[in-house]
């Protein structure tokens, strides 16, 4: 299997790595896995979760504006190029199962989650990193269309689950 199409530029100097403009750290899975979890033991995973959602809206935020104009998209495309970007950087495969933008809704899949395989069942949601990233995009997205809601987003299933072969979270109004 051949890496996905991901542009990756390697700073010669510094040895630091981007793609389309945005600093990238290539890391083993279990590492990420066991940070979550040592964080998860200090401060509880609700905590975290709390934490992790505001940190991930502003980061996706920013990161829409700056890809809406370095690829020259807009809107609905801008949501569908972060899920294209997050399935070619290792955490699983990303689909739009279903959006209104004009309502400020939306459904993302996750199948194979890096996250939930490094877990494995553990009966629950751990995936929870990704939804303040989706009610960001949303909102940038209605911002953009002249919409003015304000979405939160919630895992509403994980693969970590029992019984469960997906993540799905979804997005909506507060």
């Amino acid at each position: 299997m051949t890496a996905p199409d991901v542009p990756i530029e390697v700073d010669s100097a510094t040895g630091h790595w981007t793609t389309d403009g945005v600093p990238m750290i290539y890391t083993p899975r279990a590492f990420f896995v066991n940070i979550q979890r040592a964080v998860e033991d200090a401060i509880g995973a609700e905590e975290y979760r709390q934490r992790l959602y505001k940190a991930a809206y502003e980061a996706t935020y920013d990161w829409c504006g700056t890809q809406a104009a370095l690829h020259e998209i807009s809107g609905p495309a801008v949501f569908r190029h972060y899920l294209d970007r997050l399935s070619k950087r290792g955490w699983g495969r990303f689909s739009l199962v279903e959006a209104d933008w004009e309502a400020g809704t939306a459904r993302a899949r996750l199948d194979h989650s890096a996250i939930a395989a490094g877990f494995g069942k553990s009966g629950r949601r751990v995936c929870y990193m990704f939804d303040g990233a989706f009610a960001a995009a949303t909102n940038w997205v209605g911002d953009t269309m002249g919409r003015s809601y304000l979405t939160t987003c919630m895992e509403a299933r994980c693969a970590a689950e029992d019984g469960q072969d997906h993540c799905l979270f979804e997005v909506r109004p507060q």
